[in-house]
């Protein structure tokens, strides 16, 4: 009860420390001074009684013990005297303080005697809230919030939260588990028992995307309260849905537009007409531009993910046009001047940083163009970005990020070095390297291919920074080489992308 919404303000004044008995109703007498009969697991409740270092308090807690109360709760929420602590530990009777105790009965009354009251009751105050509610799904989340005074998330197939309060991942694997796979429109309501005590209550909301879960979480059992959540959200899930689909709607029309749009700019310079649609979405065609092609495998709602690519750049600092395009996405971000050769390498860093923060949950390869004048530029450096991606695709080694300046001539070079004539002498040159802990082949294809950066060859193969370190000033000890001279960096770098790794 004292998780129930009726009951926030009742706290806890003496008594033991353990759940106590199960509360079948309650009972209410005028003051201090009244003799209870027999109780059997009822609260009994007294009007009168805010001073609480009155001595017939002690009474009154020796005559509720031997009624049998299942607590006693008393006006007020000042402390109990000493005594009265010790006398309620020692008959093991919780002793409860609330400023209005005549609520707190009828809440309590309501619970535990008419439970098909308190469901009707937030049923009907849920859909007359839906009915003054926005059309937003945030404002219909919030309503229903605030209707149940719980947290409510909506969830995806993996638990994650796609609107609403977050779940804690405990909860998260909890919820997964014992939800079905494949749910259908007319499934029951589901209820997840946590460790903790809490409990979660998950109603499917099936609409033109995938399905997902209007899930509220109660942080206690009261038995009335969990059958009434799921009617309550039964009620509420149809609602859910027709944002969903309006949102879907919306995003698709969005995604259509953009991906007109770029059509347009890829094939020839663009028109006037083309130039004011890209000012109404706010594209910038003049400038320097650099193209950057994000790939998705597995099965990725694109539209549905936009916004998580669009603010994955914005964390990093990067305002980028992204746009939808087959299994993926593009995007180009564009400089008002040439961009000099450090901040390219800056601003790849930053972008190889977008990726990882969409692997989570996207598994994206990224190909990144050179930079390219003009709104001609645009398509040109989305091309790069998309032989780029093609080769990232399938080198896990480089972290399935590849940028065309660290391409360019190399690629030309790497045709050759998978003839017959270079990979017996490539592999003679890496022989001291095999054999040794640590796969340093692996390592310095790497190293080289993230341009001599400790931490970015360190993020690539999951190992420490001073890890990295040491094997690379291993590889140069067994080697016998400097890694800072260009020749020998060429044919390393050469040779440790045409071996073959264990």
């Amino acid at each position: 009860m004292l998780t129930s919404p009726g009951w926030r303000d009742v706290v806890v004044l003496g008594g033991p420390t353990d759940p106590g008995p199960r509360l079948t109703g309650s009972r209410v007498v005028l003051e201090v001074a009244e003799h209870p009969e027999r109780l059997d697991g009822h609260v009994l409740v007294v009007l009168l009684a805010n001073d609480h270092s009155d001595w017939r308090i002690d009474a009154l807690i020796s005559r509720a013990a031997a009624a049998r109360a299942g607590a006693l709760l008393l006006a007020g929420v000042e402390p109990l005297g000493r005594g009265a602590q010790l006398l309620a530990e020692r008959l093991q009777l919780p002793v409860l303080g609330c400023p209005d105790p005549l609520a707190a009965h009828e809440h309590l009354r309501r619970v535990t005697s008419e439970p098909e009251v308190v469901r009707s009751d937030l049923v009907l105050r849920a859909v007359s809230a839906l009915r003054r509610a926005d059309a937003d799904l945030t404002s219909v989340l919030r309503t229903t919030s605030g209707v149940l005074s719980r947290p409510i998330t909506l969830a995806g197939a993996d638990g994650g939260t796609l609107a609403g309060e977050p779940l804690e991942s405990s909860e998260r694997s909890e919820l997964v588990a014992a939800l079905p796979r494949v749910p259908v429109a007319w499934a029951a309501p589901y209820r997840v028992d946590l460790p903790s005590g809490a409990v979660l209550i998950a109603v499917a909301v099936v609409s033109v995307g995938p399905v997902c879960w209007l899930v509220a979480r109660l942080p206690g059992v009261v038995p009335a309260e969990v059958d009434a959540v799921p009617e309550v959200l039964s009620v509420v899930a149809p609602a859910v849905g027709e944002r969903l689909v309006l949102r879907r709607l919306e995003l698709e029309r969005d995604a259509r537009q953009r991906t007109s749009l770029l059509g347009e700019l890829l094939h020839g310079e663009p028109s006037e007409a083309t130039r004011r649609r890209a000012v109404d979405l706010g594209w910038q065609l003049d400038g320097w531009h650099t193209g950057i092609r994000i790939g998705a495998d597995g099965q990725v709602d694109v539209a549905g993910r936009w916004a998580d690519v669009v603010e994955a750049f914005d964390a990093e600092g990067l305002h980028a046009v992204v746009v939808e395009q087959g299994e993926g996405w593009s995007a180009w971000i564009t400089a008002v001047r040439e961009p000099t050769a450090t901040e390219v390498q800056e601003q790849a860093a930053a972008i190889r940083r977008v990726q990882r923060r969409l692997v989570p949950t996207v598994d994206a390869y990224v190909g990144v163009g050179r930079v390219q004048p003009g709104p001609s530029g645009i398509a040109t450096t989305l091309a790069e970005a998309g032989d780029a991606a093609g080769l990232a695709r399938s080198r896990a080694e480089t972290g399935r990020f590849l940028h065309v300046d660290r391409l360019g001539l190399a690629q030309l070079l790497l045709a050759w070095t998978r003839t017959d004539t270079f990979q017996p002498a490539a592999q003679a040159l890496l022989a001291p390297l095999k054999d040794q802990p640590g796969d340093l082949v692996t390592t310095l294809a790497v190293y080289l291919d993230t341009e001599s950066s400790l931490a970015e060859t360190a993020a690539v193969l999951g190992i420490h920074r001073n890890t990295a370190a040491a094997r690379i000033a291993k590889i140069q000890h067994l080697l016998g080489v400097d890694l800072t001279n260009p020749d020998e960096r060429l044919a390393l770098h050469l040779a440790s992308r045409t071996t073959p790794t264990e």
